[in-house]
């Protein structure tokens, strides 16, 4: 096996065992039910809002050092905190204990970016396709069995919600173990480049930011960039609150008879998100003129959809609505994301993406603090959350709407003008 194959494959073990994580489907009701001494309305109020809070001040950190530490210390980090957020789950019940075990799921997924980066510097740029597939794959294919498995487990009554927790604190405990053999990197693209292994510690640095700077500027000066990542950001920051605040849609809608089906919307939406992302690589479409009207119609959708579910009496709606709306979401961001690669240096993909996920938290976090956090903003009840949050991306709809119809009128303009311009030189 080449050597290229055997770190994809040490990756994606890795990445499949940190996404087995059956509990959270479920993670809403084990926090509201009888294991814990919390109320729905704190959990909603005062928990959720905290992960949100600490997923984008610690990305701003996890982001300058990930370079600088080369990586796998920091997919540790990200198999550690995993330990001490699913400990905290099973064995304190207090509000305190699961607002500290928010913190440590913000350094979880902030430290996630040292793993969706490691890959690119210890194989060469020719395989950048391949592993980028392999570690996509692996993921999908964890989360797919987490939704599986949990709603079996569910529905046949063989565990409880709490259980459930037990096997994700398992497999976590795996992949923190896993990490420790993952091969160290020798280098990295800023701090530690072949460029400047001879160089005084001060200039490595220097060095670092001017090409962090180049490459931001190349990137940012773009207009097709800066539309793209506009929405990216948006749209990102829109999903991840819907994703984050639907347990408690689900259980305002629910009827106390009616079965709990989460981890079977959740694997759904995982694997026909993978297949609309796989069908976007190969759809051919113009979407240098007809790019931005379609962000907006595809968001225009989205919104009324959210809407739909924020209303709805039916819980069955609300899990074919939220699994529409993920397909859409994912067939989309996957087009932004190609259509921002194809735009930018290679070398700068970690920088760029990282600076847009960066500007999707924030959203995230003033969203956060405007509709879900108490003391701060309205503190609203998920049914009010999700009119926001329908009508934020209708508000995205209408922005990308009118630059969309903007950019084809501007285009038809200088295709008549360049037509004409050809039936002058004709008949001269």
């Amino acid at each position: 096996m080449e050597q290229w194959m055997k770190i994809s494959l040490l990756l994606c073990i890795f990445g499949f065992l940190k996404e087995v994580r059956p509990s959270e489907p479920f993670v809403y009701d084990y926090l509201i039910g009888p294991w814990r001494n919390v109320t729905d309305d704190e959990v909603l109020k005062q928990v959720l809002p905290v992960g949100t809070y600490s997923n984008m001040i610690l990305l701003v950190l996890v982001f300058m050092i990930t370079d600088m530490c080369r990586y796998k210390p920091l997919i540790v980090v990200l198999g550690l905190s995993g330990i001490a957020i699913w400990a905290m789950l099973i064995w304190t019940t207090s509000l305190f204990m699961l607002q500290v075990a928010e913190v440590f799921y913000g350094v979880f997924r902030a430290a996630e970016v040292a793993y969706y980066t490691y890959i690119y510097a210890k194989v060469d740029t020719e395989y950048y396709q391949k592993v980028t597939s392999h570690t996509r794959g692996a993921i999908l294919a964890g989360r797919a069995i987490s939704g599986i498995t949990s709603q079996t487990l569910v529905s046949t009554n063989v565990m409880d919600f709490k259980q459930l927790n037990y096997i994700t604190f398992a497999s976590v405990s795996l992949a923190s173990i896993w990490a420790l053999f993952l091969p160290s990197v020798d280098k990295s693209l800023y701090f530690h480049s072949d460029d400047s292994k001879n160089r005084p510690s001060t200039e490595k640095i220097v060095s670092a930011f001017k090409l962090m700077k180049s490459h931001f500027v190349d990137a940012y000066t773009n207009l097709h960039v800066v539309k793209w990542s506009a929405w990216w950001a948006l749209s990102t920051c829109g999903y991840v609150q819907i994703e984050n605040y639907m347990q408690p849609l689900y259980s305002a809608i629910q009827q106390s008879n009616e079965g709990a089906y989460n981890g079977a919307v959740e694997a759904i939406l995982t694997l026909s998100g993978f297949l609309v992302a796989l069908l976007a690589g190969y759809l051919t479409f113009n979407w240098e003129v007809k790019g931005d009207v379609t962000l907006g119609i595809f968001s225009l959708i989205q919104g009324v959809l959210i809407v739909v579910i924020s209303q709805t009496e039916y819980i069955f709606l609300c899990y074919a609505f939220y699994i529409v709306y993920g397909i859409l979401y994912h067939f989309m961001v996957t087009i932004a994301s190609a259509q921002i690669a194809k735009a930018i240096d290679e070398d700068s993909y970690g920088l760029i993406f990282g600076i847009n996920t960066f500007f999707s938290l924030v959203s995230n976090s003033i969203l956060t603090a405007l509709v879900a956090t108490e003391g701060i903003g309205f503190a609203l009840d998920p049914r009010d959350q999700y009119i926001v949050y329908g009508s934020y991306h209708l508000g995205i709809s209408l922005i990308f709407i009118i630059i969309g119809l903007r950019t084809c009128i501007v285009s038809r303009r200088a295709t008549g003008e360049s037509t004409d311009d050809i039936v002058n030189v004709e008949h001269s």
